[in-house]
């Protein structure tokens, strides 16, 4: 088959990670695979190597919706399926799913934020739709009309699944000024304003006098700034570190303790699937998919959203558990994620998609 993945940009979400992910996966199983996005560059750009990516825009416009001669790249390209990845894809998969040349036009929801208006009727048009998370495919159903048998769900992918037992990042810890008992809370995200950064320096703002702990909040992004200003008022600069942006994020992964979210947008959250594969139980506060990213009250705890005495809550209990409490936590975390977030088990589901989809275009 010929497969067109679509993408605005390569930024360093977790959307774009998925899309080169499974771009380079399709292509590995004998698929003629492409990416094909509308701004060129975007941090993850180099991550892509190797892969055929193509830009529309001739050189940066700095608009995500701008897609140049996209039909007329498509019929040059003529795909047998497009995955339409992100809002501004999925906000032109209308168009394509109106006149798709043949093509299968596969929409996507991967997002908990109020969507347009094009998005939103693209889902009723696309020949089919993938949620990532059941939640996310009961508001395609119930919100947007889309027809249940024309909805499935398939998970994200492990992005760098863990090849074995990482050994815990001391060098790492030591840098950033993190003792051998000291809890390192952990975010990995984007500084965008729904990710909520903002909230978790709260939360910690307000934990118990005497406990040992940091907040790291790695990741870059335009609302980073604010987030530093805000740490700073609070007089936290010794404990809330910004590590910065990693491509690969396994050195966090294996130098935290716990991992934290506060994000009150969200589809399945790429960076609690991945924290969870590494072992590390989880505080998330309520939103899309967070339920679907843990096992609630094993593996960690889902507290209501804005609820900061529960969230402290929850930290403390985890960070004041026994030794041998927190490794089953930790091995019960690792075992589910990497079963249920398996990379070749996602890949398959869309491929099985993708053919029935393609036989089905035949008929």
């Amino acid at each position: 088959m010929k497969i067109l993945v679509l993408q605005d940009r390569l930024r360093s979400g977790g959307t774009e990670r998925q899309s080169i992910l499974l771009t380079r996966a399709f292509a590995a199983a004998g698929h003629a695979a492409s990416l094909l996005t509308f701004r060129p560059g975007g941090a993850l750009r180099p991550a892509a190597a190797g892969l055929a990516v193509a830009a529309l825009q001739p050189f940066d416009f700095g608009l995500d919706w701008a897609a140049p001669f996209l039909r007329s790249r498509i019929r040059r390209l003529r795909p047998d399926v497009i995955l339409a990845m992100g809002r501004m894809a999925n906000c032109h998969a209308d168009s394509l799913a109106r006149r798709p040349e043949g093509a299968a036009v596969i929409a996507t929801l991967r997002t908990g934020k109020p969507l347009p208006w094009l998005y939103r009727r693209a889902l009723r048009r696309a020949s089919h739709v993938v949620a990532n998370c059941r939640e996310a495919r009961e508001a395609a159903v119930g919100r947007q009309g889309v027809l249940p048998d024309r909805v499935s769900v398939i998970y994200n992918a492990l992005v760098f699944p863990p090849t074995g037992e990482a050994a815990r990042e001391e060098a790492l810890r030591a840098r950033l000024g993190a003792g051998p008992g000291t809890a390192v809370l952990l975010s990995v995200a984007m500084f965008r304003p729904e990710k909520n950064q903002r909230e978790l320096v709260e939360v910690v703002a307000g934990l118990p006098a005497g406990l040992d702990w940091q907040l790291w909040l790695a990741g870059d992004g335009p609302a980073r700034a604010a987030c530093e200003r805000l740490v700073e008022s609070r007089g936290l600069g010794a404990r809330v570190k910004f590590p910065g942006f990693y491509d690969d994020p396994g050195p966090l992964y294996a130098s935290a303790d716990l991992a934290v979210h506060a994000s009150w947008s969200e589809s399945l959250s790429n960076f609690l699937i991945e924290a969870q594969a590494r072992g590390l139980p989880g505080v998330a506060a309520e939103a899309q998919g967070v339920r679907e990213c843990l096992v609630p009250d094993r593996t960690g705890f889902v507290v209501p959203r804005g609820d900061r005495a529960a969230f402290r809550m929850a930290l403390v209990r985890l960070i004041g558990e026994p030794a041998e409490a927190k490794r089953a936590r930790s091995a019960e975390a690792r075992a589910f994620a990497r079963a249920t977030f398996d990379p070749a088990r996602q890949v398959a589901a869309y491929l099985e998609l993708f053919g029935r989809l393609f036989f089905a275009q035949d008929l």
